[in-house]
């Protein structure tokens, strides 16, 4: 914690009197906090006791007379963005975009991580409005703090409570942990599908979007690694400009990219396209009657060739996308591939695969083991399993 800078969002809730104990935490531990808070904030908790705990002016005024805050500097500081207490409201503007005060405006352009720490009644917790928007700003990247249950300021016994001071205190000080838990390692990451001509406008290609795998080079950038993130043709766009990304178009392409790459950790994300046309028309194909036959090869097999050269010092990660004898064809790709993980997400699975935010998936071990996981955020997925990754180095 020593030498982190933290901007503490606070919102109006009631729970944000514990704030003071919080940043009396954090600047104890050698944080640097600076405290943004919204208008109804300050009703609840006060702005001198945040200012003088945490030995800097507290914000609340995107325009103050005749100063503007720079709300842009402020996410661009921080190695982290901590709003806690999270109100519903709030939560519900993050949600939708919506930047009406200062500290809405800090979060929309903040480039460091986000955490958040809710904190609301039981029935607003639980309402489906409530979880719609926690999954939206979940699959925008935030980190969520779990609640607690207990007595809620109705008097009411349930869930909504805010994480404890010392809980919250306790979950940042790991999550900085993580930050430097692969520093020194150099990451390979593929995303996205391939395209595959068939003439200068048609091509063979697949939905993938590439958000999986971009969850993923963010995570592992995140952790310390140096990443290189091969991609093709997405639509998902890359927030940190820290990863140095190959853009590239066909199977080929990206074959000869993950092949120059040297990596201690490679993780094959991208739908690469198993076939390709043999002949490519060099001008565009007329339109006539009958049928148009098309002659494939097969691509190169960029995880086979990976996995026939991998040392053992090297960590790598395949993706298996099926929809029947899921378990059998991942088990298969792995041993035939020489992975030390094979990831496999079902088509059958609602809410999983091509174009969802979401994912869900099943982790397969070198040693027979596996793990399952529900259906989650991609950004949370990412999490799982470098978090899996990580273990398995040490």
């Amino acid at each position: 914690m020593k030498g982190k800078k933290i901007v503490l969002g606070i919102t109006g809730s009631i729970a944000a009197y514990k704030l003071p104990l919080l940043v009396r935490l954090f600047v104890k531990a050698g944080a640097d906090v600076k405290v943004v808070m919204t208008p109804a904030a300050t009703d609840f908790v006060s702005k001198l006791v945040l200012a003088t705990l945490s030995k800097n002016e507290v914000q609340v005024d995107l325009f103050k007379e005749d100063t503007w805050a720079n709300h842009v500097q402020l996410g661009r500081w921080a190695d982290a963005m901590l709003i806690a207490p999270l109100s519903c409201n709030t939560l519900s503007k993050m949600a939708c975009g919506t930047c009406d005060n200062l500290l809405l405006a800090s979060y929309l352009s903040a480039t460091c991580p986000v955490i958040v720490a809710p904190a609301m009644d039981e029935d607003m917790w639980h309402h489906p409005a409530t979880k719609a928007n926690l999954k939206t700003i979940e699959a925008a990247g935030c980190t969520i703090i779990p609640v607690g249950f207990g007595e809620l300021a109705s008097g009411l016994i349930g869930d909504g409570r805010m994480a404890e001071p010392e809980d919250i205190f306790n979950f940042l000080q790991t999550f900085f942990a993580k930050q430097n838990s692969l520093k020194g390692k150099k990451a390979l990451v593929t995303a996205g599908p391939t395209y595959e001509a068939i003439d200068p406008v048609r091509f063979i290609g697949n939905h993938s979007s590439g958000k999986m795998g971009i969850a993923i080079a963010e995570e592992l950038q995140r952790r310390g690694a140096e990443v290189t993130l091969v991609y093709g043709p997405v639509s998902a766009s890359v927030k940190n400009n820290g990863i140095h990304c190959i853009s590239v178009t066909s199977a080929e392409e990206m074959y000869q990219a993950c092949s120059a790459v040297n990596y201690d950790i490679a993780v094959m994300a991208a739908a690469v396209a198993d076939y390709t046309p043999v002949k490519v028309s060099d001008k565009k194909i007329k339109k006539s009657d009958g049928v148009l036959n098309l002659t494939l090869k097969r691509t190169k097999d960029i995880l086979a060739s990976l996995g026939s050269t991998k040392r053992n010092e090297q960590t790598l990660v395949g993706f298996a996308l099926e929809t029947d004898n899921e378990k059998e064809s991942a088990l298969r790709k792995l041993k035939e591939k020489n992975a030390d993980l094979i990831v496999l997400n079902s088509l059958r699975d609602e809410g999983a695969g091509f174009g969802h935010d979401t994912n869900k998936a099943t982790f397969y071990f070198r040693d027979g083991c596996q793990k399952s996981l529900s259906l989650k955020s991609k950004a949370a997925l990412a999490t799982d399993l470098v978090d899996t990754i990580t273990e398995m180095i040490k």
